[in-house]
């Protein structure tokens, strides 16, 4: 699931979904909201162009504004996307986990240290920029 390894398509993805069909401004807006941060244009646009060439979001013009909205393949990657987190993150804190340390792909959990370091700002590859 390439597409999901890019933080800012994923979260991208969950806006879109909780959203009626929001404009890419109207997105873009919601995700900056998010993130208390501004996302460079041309770093979102890039990332929407990319969700909507692989499949993942469907465009409709309405009017001057482009309309987005989660394709089923879209929602169908989201949601063992959330499954997937669900089942590696801890329900009271540190030390539980999924069990064996892998989710049900066989992928290991994301450590807390590399959530933060995203979060942080400091990771680059998520559409925010650098401080």
């Amino acid at each position: 699931m390439r597409w999901l390894q890019s933080g800012l398509r994923r979260d991208i993805c969950v806006i879109v979904a909780g959203l009626d069909d929001p404009t890419g401004q109207q997105a873009k807006a919601a995700l900056e909201r998010h993130y208390d941060d501004r996302i460079r244009p041309k770093t979102f646009h890039g990332a929407l162009e990319a969700l909507v060439t692989d499949g993942f979001l469907s465009r409709r013009q309405d009017g001057l504004a482009d309309r987005y909205a989660l394709t089923d393949a879209g929602e169908q990657h989201l949601r063992a996307h959330h499954e997937w987190v669900g089942a590696n993150l801890p329900s009271d804190g540190v030390g539980e986990g999924g069990g064996d340390g892998a989710g049900s792909d066989g992928e290991a959990p994301v450590a807390a240290d590399d959530v933060s370091t995203r979060a942080s700002g400091s990771h680059g590859g998520d559409g925010k920029e650098n401080r």
